[in-house]
């Protein structure tokens, strides 16, 4: 079965894709929704150089669509029609864990792209899920989170210590409420650890980010 990544840069979609991978299934290319000028992800607010990055050291092609909130799923289901043409694929792979919504979405998206969606991780326990990852060598970074959480988690590798830690405070270990975003910076599917440019933090609303250099230089 030929598939594609729904792609964040973070540890879900990657540990799913990992998992499709063992179950025999062929990755062919990532998916990354971006923001309306196209520079960073809508999802993580990752800047296109790394996720390019990433899918270059899995030796995949990456498709980084601009879409606003508004036209978000019209240009999903038409680029899910269009790379399911261009590379013969069969299904689709997601992340997500246990949001109904998002599972009901991803079944109605890839229903109208005439695709299987695949969701590897769905209804597994969150600790476990996480050792699982680390076990399986997804070495992952806190990029954003929320202010519950505090700007000190940012840039935060994600441990077995650090899951719990979370778990303790109330934090869902994996984040699935959107409490924090991670980034692979190492997993089995890359051929060498990527490497990231410097950074700062900033914090807007009830979120602190990562501000990556090279992006901030782009913007002037």
């Amino acid at each position: 079965m030929r598939f594609l990544t729904s792609w964040s840069g973070g540890k879900d979609s990657c540990y799913a894709m990992m998992l499709a991978v063992k179950q025999g299934f062929v990755p062919q290319v990532l998916l990354n929704m971006m923001n309306e000028n196209g520079k960073i992800s809508r999802s993580h607010g990752l800047p296109l150089s790394i996720l390019k990055q990433q899918a270059q050291k899995m030796q995949l092609p990456l498709e980084g669509v601009p879409a606003t909130w508004g036209d978000y799923e019209a240009k999903f289901i038409a680029v899910l029609k269009m790379l399911k043409a261009k590379y013969t694929l069969d299904a689709a792979v997601f992340g997500d864990i246990d949001l109904q919504a998002h599972k009901d979405w991803e079944d109605k998206v890839c229903e109208a792209a005439s695709l299987q969606s695949i969701l590897p991780l769905w209804q597994q326990d969150r600790i476990t899920l996480v050792n699982e990852m680390i076990d399986n060598g997804i070495e992952t970074m806190i990029v954003s989170c929320n202010t519950a959480m505090g700007e000190g988690y940012l840039g935060r590798i994600l441990s077995k210590e650090l899951a719990i830690e979370l778990q303790e405070k109330g934090i869902d270990p994996c984040g699935e409420n959107g409490e924090f975003h991670t980034l692979v910076l190492n997993c089995p599917l890359f051929s060498e650890r990527i490497s990231l440019p410097d950074y700062s933090t900033k914090m807007h609303n009830d979120y602190c980010f990562i501000i990556w250099e090279d992006f901030h230089k782009d913007q002037h």
